[in-house]
């Protein structure tokens, strides 16, 4: 048991508050922070203390990863943790996108291999052979677009915002309304050639501000969704983007709030602060919403365009009343949280694999509940993490207690998920 310090990530749509706040440092920041990794992605893993300095999380496991990962984990990953830990800060929308699947990720990467693009080349779609499953966990109000709508309310919204450019566009779909209608739409949208793109753009937008003025009828029922598609056309002007968010499932998360975002769900986040555990991967197929590349023939064949709503889901309470367990069923990851009070002790099981906590409200102290199975690692048996803080967990540590130092605390615990039973999540 370690103290890990993260990885911070820099991007246009951070918040210069909110990592920065969280973790005691000086606010606002000097640059816009978005990410902090707690992982060992060869991208930019988090770092321990060692005797000789520093030592990357990912070296630490190459060297040692029975020792690291366990025996129940090392053989199914090789020297690799399967899941990535972030806390992730969005002042603006992030891009368009969607994650392949593990046949589609290992087929991507090949072909990418065999035609020779770079690793790190702009316009390489695969990194690795590896599916990225998501689990997103709002710590606050988190706002975001995930997965393509029912084709009937998405008619109805169209017919809603009332632009004469849009007539055709609805007659396809309300002809179609399914998952091949939903393809041949986006298709069409991300498609167009720049001057008609931005033609029907602009009779689009001004169809949405009539329809939030009131002038075209009820401006209730898709405000929020119509709202969306202004503030990312002021941030991404005459992009397909725009059109594609009037297809999604527009989401709001209270804290403790979650959704799963499975292979192939076409997703944006849009503001928000949010706990998010993943596959170790960084395999992205972008849509739109950015300046990056945007490998269309590939997006589209990695896209599932079948409609589905987006279930919204607490954690399934934990037997002592004190934590919850996210569902997500995949074998990459699991996440749990616990919360205590001064002076208490709630446990926290190692399951003979590894684990990082992070610690989101409050102080705590993580010990010991026994002795480490290798006595080779006996030693500091106790770390304490304040708020944004975390502490990498060795398979060969024992089981874990976690201590609030403060009136109250909240930690999460991330660990790989094939050593869990799978379950049904607690719908909201």
């Amino acid at each position: 048991m370690r103290l890990l310090h993260g990885a911070l990530r820099s991007y246009a749509w951070g918040s210069r508050t909110a990592l920065a706040e969280l973790c005691g440092r000086p606010s606002p920041s000097a640059h816009p922070e978005a990410e902090l990794w707690f992982g060992a992605h060869p991208a930019d893993p988090a770092w321990i203390e060692g005797a000789e300095g520093k030592i990357s999380l990912l070296d630490l496991i190459t060297d040692d990863p029975d020792g690291q990962l366990g025996a129940r984990v090392a053989p199914r990953f090789g020297k690799r943790l399967p899941f990535l830990f972030k806390l992730l800060a969005a002042e603006e929308p992030l891009s368009l996108q969607a994650h392949p699947s593990a046949a589609q990720a290992r087929d991507g990467f090949e072909r990418e291999n065999r035609a020779r693009v770079p690793l790190d080349s702009h316009v390489r779609n695969y990194k690795d052979e590896s599916a990225k499953p998501e689990l997103v966990v709002a710590l606050g109000p988190f706002e975001a677009l995930a997965g393509f709508r029912d084709p009937h309310e998405t008619v109805a919204l169209m017919r809603a915002i009332d632009a004469r450019s849009l007539d055709t566009y609805v007659h396809l779909l309300d002809g179609q309304p399914d998952a091949s209608g939903l393809r041949a739409l986006f298709t069409t949208w991300i498609t167009l050639p720049p001057p008609a793109l931005a033609i029907l753009l602009d009779d689009v937008l001004d169809g949405c501000v009539r329809y939030l003025s009131g002038s075209a009828g009820d401006s209730v029922r898709f405000a929020r969704e119509v709202r969306t598609a202004l503030e990312l056309a002021g941030a991404y002007p005459n992009d397909a983007g725009v059109l594609a968010s009037l297809l999604l499932n527009r989401i709001s998360l209270q804290p403790g709030e979650s959704i799963h975002l499975d292979a192939g769900n076409l997703h944006a986040y849009l503001h928000g602060m949010a706990v998010e555990v993943m596959a170790n991967s960084d395999n992205v197929l972008r849509g739109g919403l950015t300046p990056k590349h945007v490998d269309v023939p590939e997006l589209l064949r990695v896209l599932d365009f079948e409609p589905t709503p987006m279930t919204v889901c607490r954690s399934t309470p934990t037997a002592d009343g004190r934590g919850g367990r996210f569902v997500a069923n995949v074998d990459e990851f699991a996440l749990t949280w616990r919360e205590c009070v001064a002076d208490e002790s709630v446990p926290i099981a190692a399951d003979g694999g590894p684990g990082i906590v992070v610690c989101t409200s409050g102080t705590v102290e993580l010990q010991w509940a026994g002795e480490p199975t290798d006595p080779a690692r006996a030693g500091a048996s106790v770390v304490r993490l304040e708020r944004g803080a975390a502490a990498w967990i060795s398979a060969s540590d024992p089981d874990i207690e976690v201590r609030a130092q403060t009136a109250a605390a909240q930690v999460f615990h991330v660990t790989v998920g094939s050593l869990h039973e799978t379950g049904k999540p607690a719908e909201v």
